[in-house]
């Protein structure tokens, strides 16, 4: 949820890897409508035509995970077409779901880009009734599987907001898995989730209850973006609290506050990947001094701007963002055209 996008999230040991099952497709049944029958009702609310037709393409595949038995059944977007070239994938920020996508995934398509978006363990809509610990070191081995399982080559890391923090520590711990990295309004100097870690379970059911609620949501919703109507404000805070309406949120993001948090902070300058940087001009979520810190801390880093834009760019300006991540894109494919043809 973008009020919270500041936060951080937990730790704690991984277990032995006991999963054995061989990876095998699930046959999604879908509603009347097309959505798949795994997607709360309430998404027949959305007025959205862009989110309505890419909730028509999330599905679960199964990842293996060495704190479950059985594999996670684990939400995505999958790309329409596989390709040899570095693809891209999408993660999501705090609390938030592969839907945050919806404009800008299309049009990496459209330029001819493999792109997958994913939802990170403990978010978005993946089957968590058999509840796995949600912390920082299951997320990374979560999506370290999955990349293992169905992506299996270096990657363009994109994260937004908290996100960029998850793909931070991710790069850092796995770099042979990602080739670059687009943080887009960073969510990555908070020092874990504080006192938040140290509240009693009931207290902290109680605030994840509000956490949920429409009023705040909606307020979140006004902060993070520049000028939208109240019609869209609504709508797009719909979407973007669509998958708290699973059965096993509350629990899950109990035990995501409750963990320590990501404190990614001492991890930015091992980071060794070249790295774009996307702010947006009226961010007041994230102040853009932070911008200017990530800059100067991360080794070998650009950074860009967009005017009249607020924390998330590929949401509020979708043209602007697409368009920097395929220049970055591209400059990697350009240069390594030169390079043949000079052999």
């Amino acid at each position: 949820m973008n009020m919270f996008f500041s936060l951080s999230i937990g730790s704690s040991a991984a277990l032995p890897l006991r999963c054995t099952s061989k990876l095998t497709s699930f046959r999604v049944v879908a509603d009347a409508d097309g959505f798949p029958s795994f997607l709360p009702r309430e998404i027949h609310n959305i007025q959205d035509p862009f989110a309505r037709k890419f909730a028509l393409r999330i599905q679960r595949l199964p990842v293996p995970v060495r704190f479950s038995e059985n594999p996670i059944m684990s939400s995505c977007v999958k790309p329409l077409v596989q390709t040899k070239e570095t693809p891209v994938v999408l993660l999501h920020g705090f609390d938030s779901s592969c839907l945050e996508w919806r404009y800008v995934l299309p049009l990496l398509e459209e330029s001819g880009i493999e792109t997958w978006a994913i939802d990170i363990l403990g978010w978005g809509f993946s089957d968590l009734e058999k509840l796995p610990p949600c912390d920082v070191v299951s997320k990374r081995d979560h999506f370290y599987q999955f990349w293992k399982s169905y992506i299996r080559r270096p990657m363009i890391l994109v994260g937004p907001s908290l996100g960029s923090a998850v793909a931070i520590d991710f790069a850092v711990n796995y770099p042979e898995a990602v080739k670059k990295l687009v943080l887009i309004g960073a969510s990555v100097y908070a020092e874990g989730t504080g006192k938040l870690a140290t509240l009693p379970r009931a207290v902290a059911y109680a605030g994840v209850n509000l956490l949920k609620s429409l009023p705040l949501r909606l307020y979140a919703t006004y902060l993070t973006f520049t000028k939208i109507s109240f019609s869209t404000s609504l709508d797009w805070t719909n979407v973007g609290r669509l998958h708290c309406f699973l059965p096993w949120w509350d629990d899950a993001t109990v035990d995501f506050m409750t963990s320590g948090g990501y404190s990614v902070a001492p991890l930015i300058g091992k980071v060794k990947q070249n790295t774009l940087i996307i702010w947006g001009e009226n961010d007041r979520i994230i102040s853009n001094k932070f911008a200017v810190r990530l800059h100067c801390e991360l080794p070998d880093a650009i950074i860009r701007q967009i005017p009249y834009c607020g924390h998330l760019p590929h949401l509020e300006r979708p043209d602007s963002t697409i368009k920097l991540i395929v220049e970055f894109v591209q400059r990697e494919s350009k240069t390594f055209s030169q390079c043949v043809a000079q052999v």
